[in-house]
């Protein structure tokens, strides 16, 4: 019996593949894959870089081979079906076995899953902002190469590919090379490029791209750089345990953090007029939560009415800025998201259904988490199919279609 017993179609917007030490350089171009440092497990049971000699290396790749055999062996695969959303993290089907992922869909009962790294967001978005924009090209690309091989497997896993935007003349071109290799959407940093606007009109061509190819553009937590000043954990008091147990990852002050990159980076893309000019444009604010979207879709209202006589930008623009929100812009809520709230707030169209699958962070019953906000704010069934599918077929466009075929 899988997981989802909604009785409805479910698409899972949010779903992640954990990389292995060497995944990215394996993946990259002879020519830069001494400089991309391997991972490796730390006490939290996270992957981060490091510099460790090639003995330990080799002893973490035996680690993760005894890995492999037990994800292959009897035992593992006997109770899977019941451990399907207990298991996380490498222990989960599929997680780093690409042959595996195909059961864990069948397992999860999810029609579809958007597939996004786990460890190299930050790293990729640091990269960027790093001065060497070949070297930043150059290991988008093996991201890029990874992530669609890992997808190939099973046409219901639909990859993301990154796309550097710090230099505007390359940056189409760069996404045409995503495009091409089978990008289901275009990963871009949440915050602001190095050097202009993610509105800048030279950027234009990537937009274009993405909406003629039908497919959208995505922003991803972890691509923003620190999430808040780390002054603020100079407090003089212990530092607390992150989902995983360890000191690596988001704790309750960097949550708070994380919708400024992308609330910011949208609002300037609609003032701009990017969302105008490109109307059939697609953007996903994944894993960055949504119960901030209602104030700030009316934050953004209130700066059009109190700057609309004075900026030609905004007179220009053919809707108000909720209205390119729900036509254009989906997000999805964390399970502790009051999700019937939001729908409340800012309509049927903006929200997404996401597991996180295999992370620790999505929890064990998003589904259930989901369903009581719905059931308690008496959400209608057409609204409850927005959530699982309807509005992520709108996001995906033609990236789904093979899946119709």
């Amino acid at each position: 019996m899988p997981y989802n017993q909604t009785g409805l179609l479910v698409h899972d917007a949010d779903a992640h593949i954990m990389e292995t030490p060497t995944w990215l350089r394996d993946h990259a171009d002879p020519g830069i894959r001494d400089r991309i440092q391997p991972l490796r497990y730390t006490s939290g049971n996270e992957l981060r870089q490091t510099g460790d000699p090639d003995e330990q290396l080799r002893d973490l790749d035996g680690a993760f081979e005894r890995l492999r055999a037990r994800h292959a062996s009897s035992e593992y695969r006997s109770v899977e079906a019941d451990e399907i959303m207990a298991r996380k993290n490498f222990a989960a089907t599929g997680s780093f076995v690409a042959d595996d992922r195909p059961r864990a869909l069948d397992l999860l009962g999810f029609a579809s899953q958007l597939v996004f790294n786990t460890f190299h967001n930050r790293r990729l978005r640091d990269w960027e902002h790093g001065g060497d924009v070949d070297f930043a090209i150059g290991v988008a690309r093996a991201h890029n190469r990874g992530m669609v091989e890992f997808c190939s497997v099973d046409p219901r896993l639909l990859a993301t590919c990154y796309v550097p935007l710090v230099d505007i003349e390359r940056a189409p071109g760069l996404a045409d090379e995503a495009i091409g290799a089978g990008a289901a959407a275009l990963l871009v940093a949440s915050g602001c490029p190095p050097t202009h606007s993610p509105s800048h009109v030279g950027l234009d061509p990537v937009w274009a791209r993405a909406q003629e190819a039908g497919i959208p553009v995505v922003f991803h937590v972890g691509g923003t750089g620190d999430l808040v000043d780390a002054n603020y954990f100079r407090n003089g008091l212990p530092i607390p345990p992150d989902f995983h147990g360890g000191e690596e990852n988001f704790r309750s002050v960097d949550y708070m953090g994380i919708p400024g990159p992308p609330a910011q980076t949208l609002a300037t893309m609609i003032f701009d007029g990017v969302l105008e000019r490109f109307p059939d444009l697609r953007i996903g604010v994944i894993e960055q939560g949504a119960i901030w979207v209602p104030s700030w879709t009316r934050q953004m209202e209130s700066a059009f009415d109190a700057f609309a006589r004075h900026e030609e930008r905004l007179q220009a623009l053919s809707l108000r800025p909720s209205e390119y929100v729900r036509r254009q812009v989906r997000f999805t809520p964390y399970p502790t998201d009051d999700v019937g709230w939001i729908i409340e707030q800012s309509g049927p169209e903006v929200s997404l259904f996401s597991s996180d699958y295999p992370h620790v962070e999505g929890g064990r019953r998003p589904i259930e988490r989901f369903e009581a906000s719905l059931a308690a704010h008496n959400i209608d069934n057409h609204a409850r199919r927005r959530f699982y599918a309807d509005n992520f077929a709108d996001l995906m466009g033609s990236a789904l279609e093979p899946l119709a075929a």
